[in-house]
């Protein structure tokens, strides 16, 4: 016998899209993109909250902690959220038992949380007296955390690939010079990012060529308060001398990068930054691990040089690998002084994506 449909009103249905629309003020990354709305008895909205980032309030706690703000009594209330809400504790409390605490009266949720881990709040919402309802607008919310789940279900962390080039895609001129290809202004995003995640990875390449230190700093040149795990992958050895050896530091002795995350992701890192070089991008890309990418683009033609790209496996135009702009966890485009960030989610995976592990 086929289980009874929800039924959701029409006032649920626009706070779905709304939360939707909150969703993607977030950030990627090792958690999704969650937005959520609550709705008096007569269906108004009177507050609502999104999740933005790891370690910062869900986006369920930070909806009710706006109705206190604005003095709005959440019992009895509706709250519409596009995830179901989580069942764990983590960095933060789990949302479940905050949602009842609140004595919200009806939770209706767009997608169940895929995560094992993080699953069940709506069952032990409901086994509470807790109204639950799903499903509503659940294609779109999945689509919206697409990249997210894959990486959880593959159990890697989520992978940004960063890289800054000329206006003709080149990362460094011919002479390997490439300090600075972008200003001060994309280079602070670019540390804003490093700020975020749990690691920054590079290839041996790059710590021969350039010694880079790898740090989250602020503008004033200082380290920032959280610091990122700093990783080097390949067969090389790494100088005893390099800027990048210390607390915090590790070399993954592969040129595999599903062993690479892997490895990442025993040791706890569940959103890792690709900064290069070239060639390293390109095995992530090719083997369909790149989550999301960051382009930064100088006003800048070096005529040749290094390419920002290479190792695609791209031989005719069928092969390319297809991007599209993305406006939800930054801004699709934003001007950073003179240069551009453009902000793109993969599409299609390449065609000739084959990677041992995989």
């Amino acid at each position: 016998m086929t289980a009874p449909q929800p039924h959701f009103t029409a006032a649920e249905m626009a706070a779905m899209e709304h939360a939707l629309q909150l969703a993607g003020t977030g950030v990627r990354g090792a958690n999704p993109l969650v937005g959520a709305v609550i709705l008096n008895s007569d269906g108004a909205m009177v507050a609502s909250g999104a999740h933005h980032g790891a370690g910062t309030d869900h986006a369920e706690v930070a909806a009710l902690k706006n109705a206190a703000r604005q003095g709005a009594d959440p019992a009895g209330c509706t709250m519409v959220v596009t995830l179901e809400p989580c069942n764990h504790t983590g960095r933060t409390g789990p949302c479940a038992a905050a949602v009842a605490a609140a004595g919200i009266r009806r939770v209706v949720h767009a997608a169940s949380d895929p995560n094992p881990e993080a699953a069940g709040g709506a069952a032990w919402l409901a086994e509470r007296g807790v109204d639950v309802a799903g499903g509503l607008l659940a294609g779109p919310a999945e689509e919206l955390n697409r990249r997210w789940i894959q990486a959880m279900q593959e159990r890697r962390p989520f992978v940004t690939v960063k890289v800054a080039h000329s206006l003709d895609a080149q990362s460094a001129a011919a002479d390997g010079s490439s300090q600075w290809i972008t200003g001060p202004h994309a280079r602070a995003d670019g540390h804003t990012i490093r700020s975020r995640v749990d690691a920054v990875l590079v290839g041996t390449g790059t710590v021969l060529a350039d010694d880079p230190r790898l740090t989250a700093r602020v503008l004033d040149g200082s380290d920032a308060e959280r610091q990122p795990l700093r990783a080097v992958m390949g067969l090389r050895d790494v100088p005893e001398e390099a800027a990048i050896r210390g607390d915090g530091f590790v070399h993954l002795r592969t040129q595999d990068p599903v062993a690479a995350l892997g490895e990442l992701y025993g040791r706890g890192v569940r959103h890792v930054l690709v900064e290069g070089g070239p060639q390293l991008i390109g095995v992530f890309l090719m083997a369909d691990l790149a989550d999301e990418l960051f382009s930064y683009i100088a006003p800048m033609l070096l005529g040749s040089g290094i390419p920002a790209f290479q190792r695609l496996g791209v031989a005719t135009l069928t092969d390319a690998h297809v991007w599209r702009l993305d406006p939800d966890g930054a801004d699709a485009v934003a001007q950073l002084g003179d240069d551009v960030r453009l902000h793109f989610k993969p599409i299609t995976p390449p065609p000739a994506a084959t990677v041992k592990g995989r």
